[in-house]
């Protein structure tokens, strides 16, 4: 890895990404897994964004018609759910709609990893998994605990950087330290909060989170650093005032909805981030 280069995430720009999902109001839609539907649709939905949940074939062309960003989420697998994320996917890269794609479970089983792999394949903007489950898409001998990652995200830098050279994408890697990685560079940030770990399907939410940012930024790799950011950055807000798991959850809710540049731009200004150069 080449020396760290200067810099920074710029506020302006962070929250003009927000404000413009809540203007514009992006219909995203998620091929997502049955345990998470709500919670992310409740999420999308307190950023500004407007969710549709939608699978069946028949119908898949008119929905990704309206949508802005299709995110793909492989959390509940099976033959005809497989079918639509094809469909779904060759729609959107023929019509240019950008796609967040998370592996959920990947190196869990080979259905799931080989699956996951054909996605990749056919194209994606943007990769969001955690360490485990980045680096199993690069090495076959890689396990996952479910979900769970059972690695650290520095660990998965190497591994990120194949995918996001192999497949001509962005890769974050959520975890800790989170990493956002491109063909050329990659930034490191810190932070969040461990309650993140403690309610389900935040990790689901953030992948359809980024997918809100690509719905109005062109740069896959600045909108994953700014989705990223203001995801962490409300979940420490969020934290705050949470008594635990649950509570959390409806202050996440909340922080989202009431969210303006001055609830974070402390924590932004009181922070390093360092963008570094990637060696051929």
């Amino acid at each position: 890895m080449a020396p760290t280069v200067a810099c920074e995430i710029v506020f302006k720009q962070l929250f003009y990404d927000v404000e413009r999902i809540r203007q514009k109001n992006p219909i995203i839609h998620n091929i997502s897994n049955l345990v998470v539907m709500p919670i992310t649709a409740n999420l999308l939905l307190s950023l500004g964004a407007s969710p549709i949940m939608a699978h069946a074939q028949e119908e898949l062309a008119e929905i990704l018609s309206l949508a802005k960003a299709l995110v793909i989420n492989i959390g509940t697998l099976d033959d005809y759910w497989i079918n639509s994320i094809t469909m779904a996917q060759e729609i959107a890269l023929q019509t240019k709609i950008p796609i967040a794609f998370d592996p959920v479970g990947v190196g869990a089983s080979h259905y799931r990893t080989e699956t996951a792999k054909k996605i990749l394949s056919r194209g994606v903007q943007v990769i969001r998994g955690n360490a485990s489950e980045i680096m199993a898409l690069v090495d076959p001998h890689i396990k996952t605990k479910g979900v769970d990652s059972l690695q650290t995200s520095e660990s998965a830098l190497p591994s990120a950087v194949r995918l996001a050279k192999k497949y001509h994408c962005t890769v974050v890697v959520s975890g800790k330290i989170d990493l956002i990685v491109d063909q050329s560079n990659y930034v490191t940030l810190q932070c969040g909060t461990p309650l993140f770990t403690k309610v389900v399907g935040m990790g689901c939410s953030l992948t359809a989170i980024i997918g809100s940012f690509l719905a109005v930024n062109q740069d896959p790799f600045l909108a994953a650093v700014h989705a990223m950011t203001i995801f962490g950055l409300t979940g420490e807000l969020a934290a705050k005032t949470a008594l635990g798991p649950g509570s959390f959850y409806t202050q996440l809710l909340d922080h989202f909805y009431k969210l303006e540049p001055s609830s974070l731009e402390s924590l932004v200004l009181n922070r390093q981030y360092a963008r570094k150069g990637i060696m051929e």
